[in-house]
């Protein structure tokens, strides 16, 4: 949207709201009349928690929104701060009391709307399982509470009080840094001993360990340079400085030991914030490394080439000893596919790698049953940069649970037109591929999104978003891995006012958006109704897995965005699930757990790669290539050797719709294809619904599908084995899915159904005394106990067709017919006022 269309948007909504005469009136109103139909409905045992939860955000928003109206001026001050706001900050700020009003009576209607319907017996949903956050444990890959998995969602910077912890997250923490260590012996500050002695187990959390805030004492101990790129990471010391392990053992020998055990560390010791370690010139936050850095890699240079004339030839150097060896560090993106450019990316990884392990194990120390994680950003491995320090997959196998940083995004506040824009409503890269290669990794870990940026982050915000979307990326995100997430982020205070420091990511974000807020906690709220279905999404065996090499990944500028996701996004549509291996994952993990590995346009592997895919087909793997890949080394020299069939199976294919055609002709045959077949219409040509169906113990099929689009999508869903008697029942309501025409999905919708015996839609609530004759041939009669004063009856085949509806007045019978209508069965839905029941009739073809 631009900038003059933009301003005429926020005009007219200016001006709707001003046309509205006493919002808050209106929205108490509705908050009663929501209140009053929640206790009807909990008096015929109806569950109540989604409208419970949507009357507390009204209130909170509420209060929001009176606080926004006194605060103009510190409002227009926080959208000047967001690029799209800046031109109309003043009048964004004007209008955003009315406007958070407004949201609170959308989302109350909606409320009151889904609640009378499930009064109505017109729809109906499982029952929310309420979560005491208290007793959550954390078993292999999932959280359990209750014998069942559940997900959590907080966000980052939430007040802990009553009104936002009942229904929008519980996540107990605690911070530590340097700054905690007073003075060289490693004493911690008494206050926050204290603390730490008095603090309850309380609820399920992590611990936040800052790497920044370093000391004064430090600073002289270790000298002004130990202070290192602190504008440019969170990390403001030298990882390489002797002093960086003294300084930390402190701080962790002081504290982990009195936090062992406590619920607020089971989600784990997160060792940094977002770490990154950019090294190339021109490219954001990026720095220069210390003497110590340098020493440390002349010694990896030695154990990796052995002698400096190996070194020389390959650098085309002429350094003597490697003491000599010297590298400019930012070093030049125009050395990119050297051999200097990768052994220093290369060991740039490693470096880092090798200080959180050493974090681990004194951590470990402390509490041997602690478990750690890192705030990574996946974009680091997603995107193409490789000069960050950043190796997700050595990092993802070091820590015991999968932490990530992970973000999507629906506008592009600046910079230049992203990959997604085209064809899709948002950019989903990151929450899918990335998320299928930690959890390739770490098939047995939780993931942890500590910093979600699925609703905003310095790049994308939309105030006006649609609620769709929250539905949408966080059901997503739950289907490809992630069991717990804090949102970023509730920059504001109990009272409404704003926290110090939310700077650029507070206008147009969460905290301005009730409806968002509201459709997030629903759909958390429906995640856990579901949990085992959704783990069983996770859980998914993945037959089909991409090479990633991380050696052509250094070395191709282009290796990630374009040659993996172009065989990722190839394959994601079909229902079939993706993963990746790399050589560690080969060597390490059972490959019965995979049918075929694909390889496309990955150059450049180490011998040790190659060595890894060739053992794989030694003992009858399945590898699908193209014959331009594992060519080179990590030099740029050719491999000596090539991959050989020996006893296993290896398939030319050069384009990725050739390799996905091979790759799913192995799948078929091995009977693995999903349950379901889906033909997909938009208006691209391409397919862009996401799908995943998997059976449960009883051998019910669920189908999860989300348009990721920006056209409306038409399917055409076949089960394959569908018989009479079987319908489709949306799981979100409750009603059932037609099955003679398409279904359309508006971009970000979502459909959660199962495939069920027409017998689920049986819901007799004694609502009548006889149903006769059944089996009938025609005519059909009910009789009630007594004189009704009215019924409301609907009659639907088993594809969820509506054959007739009528209503009869002061009756104590009604004899219908189904004249003209094929044998089968057929669903009959009476109502009479509060009561409501379903019956089965059976036509039959005498």
């Amino acid at each position: 949207m631009n900038h003059f269309h933009f301003v005429c948007h926020i005009l007219f909504l200016f001006i709707s709201v001003q046309a509205v005469a006493q919002l808050e009136p209106q929205a108490r109103a509705k908050m009663e009349e929501l209140n009053t139909l929640i206790e009807a409905a909990e008096q015929r045992g109806i569950d109540t928690r989604k409208e419970r939860m949507s009357v507390r955000v009204a209130e909170v928003f509420l209060d929001y929104a009176n606080w926004d109206e006194a605060h103009v001026d510190e409002n227009t001050a926080y959208f000047d701060l967001v690029p799209i706001y800046r031109d109309s900050a003043e009048l964004m700020a004007a209008m955003l009391p009315d406007f958070e009003r407004q949201e609170v009576i959308l989302l109350l209607e909606e409320s009151i709307d889904f609640l009378q319907k499930l009064m109505d017996g017109e729809y109906c949903r499982d029952p929310v399982p309420v979560i005491n956050w208290s007793l959550v444990k954390h078993e292999g890959d999932q959280l359990t509470y209750d014998d069942r998995p559940v997900f959590l969602e907080d966000y980052t910077w939430k007040p802990f009080v009553p009104k936002l912890t009942q229904y929008c997250g519980q996540l107990g923490d605690f911070f530590i840094t340097p700054g905690y260590v007073i003075d060289g012996n490693g004493t911690i500050n008494p206050n926050i001993l204290n603390e730490l002695d008095t603090k309850p187990s309380g609820t399920i959390g992590f611990i936040f360990i800052n790497n920044q805030n370093v000391p004064d004492w430090a600073l002289t101990k270790y000298g002004d340079e130990f202070v290192f790129r602190p504008d440019n990471n969170f990390t403001d010391y030298d990882i390489d400085h002797p002093g960086a392990k003294e300084m930390m053992g402190f701080l962790i020998d002081g504290t982990v030991g009195k936090m062992a055990g406590k619920q607020y560390t089971k989600l784990g010791y997160m060792l940094c914030n977002e770490p990154h370690w950019f090294t190339k010139q021109g490219v954001w936050a990026t720095g220069g490394v210390s003497d110590y850095t340098i020493e440390k890699f002349r010694v990896w240079l030695k154990e990796k080439h052995q002698t400096i004339e190996t070194l020389n030839a390959l650098w085309q150097t002429d350094f003597n000893d490697f003491s000599e060896v010297t590298i400019d560090i930012p070093i030049s993106g125009s050395l990119q596919g050297t051999p200097k450019w990768y052994d220093w990316c290369f060991f740039n990884m490693v470096r880092v790698t090798d200080w959180y392990t050493w974090m681990k194990s004194k951590i470990q120390e402390n509490d041997p049953d602690a478990k750690t994680m890192l705030k990574i950003m996946p974009r680091l491995w997603e995107e193409n940069l490789r000069d960050h320090g950043i190796d997700l997959e050595a990092l993802t196998e070091m820590s015991e649970i999968i932490g990530q940083d992970g973000l999507a995004r629906t506008n592009n506040m600046w910079g230049p037109v992203r990959w997604w824009e085209a064809e899709y409503a948002f950019d989903w890269r990151e929450v899918t591929m990335a998320n299928d290669f930690m959890k390739s990794v770490s098939p047995e870990k939780i993931m942890f999104n500590s910093e979600a940026h699925y609703l905003s982050s310095s790049r994308s915000r939309n105030l006006y978003e649609k609620p769709a979307y929250a539905r949408a990326v966080y059901w997503l995100a739950h289907t490809f891995g992630v069991n717990a997430t804090q949102t970023w982020f509730w920059p504001r205070l109990e009272d409404g006012s704003i926290r110090n420091h939310s700077g650029n990511g507070y206008a147009g974000s969460n905290c301005q958006q009730p409806r968002i807020v509201n459709e997030l906690h629903s759909t958390i709220m429906d995640l856990n109704a579901h949990s085992e279905v959704i783990t069983a999404m996770q859980r998914q065996r993945k037959p089909l897995r991409i090479f990633y090499s991380k050696t052509s990944a250094i070395n191709k500028p282009q290796h990630m965005e374009e040659d993996v996701f172009d065989i990722y996004k190839e394959m994601i549509f079909e229902g079939v699930p993706l993963g990746f291996v790399t050589k560690n994952i080969i060597e390490k993990q059972d490959n019965e757990t995979w049918d075929a590995i694909l390889i496309y346009k990955t150059q450049y592997v180490r011998l040790d790669e190659l060595n890894a895919l060739q053992t794989y087909l030694d003992h009858g793997g399945t590898v699908i290539m193209d014959n331009v890949s594992l060519a080179m080394n990590e030099y740029g020299q050719a491999h000596t050797s090539v991959l050989t069939q020996s006893n296993g199976t290896l398939i030319v294919a050069n384009t990725p719709a050739e390799i996905k055609e091979e790759a799913f002709n192995i799948v078929e045959s091995k009977g693995l294809l999903p349950e379901f077949i889906i033909e997909e219409t938009n208006g691209h040509g391409t397919k862009a619904c996401q799908w995943k169906s998997v059976l449960n113990d009883e051998n019910k099929a669920f189908l999860s599908i989300i348009n990721f689009g920006n056209t409306n999508a038409s399917l055409d869903i076949q089960y394959k084995k569908d018989r009479d008697g079987l319908i489709y029942r949306n799981l979100l309501n409750g009603t059932v899915i037609p099955k003679d025409k398409p279904i359309v999905l508006a971009p970000f919708e979502l459909l959660f159904m199962e495939v069920t015996d027409s017998s689920a839609l049986v819901k007799n609530t004694a609502v009548a005394n006889v149903l006769y004759p059944n089996p009938t041939s025609d005519i059909f009669q009910i009789r009630f106990e007594q004189e009704q004063a009215k019924v409301e009856m609907q009659v639907f085949d088993m594809a969820g067709r509506l054959i007739f509806k009528n209503t009869y007045h002061e009756v104590s019978e009604i004899s219908e017919s189904l004249k003209g209508q094929p044998s089968g069965n057929y669903i009959i839905h009476l109502k009479m006022g509060e009561k409501s029941g379903s019956f089965m009739l059976m036509k039959s073809s005498g």
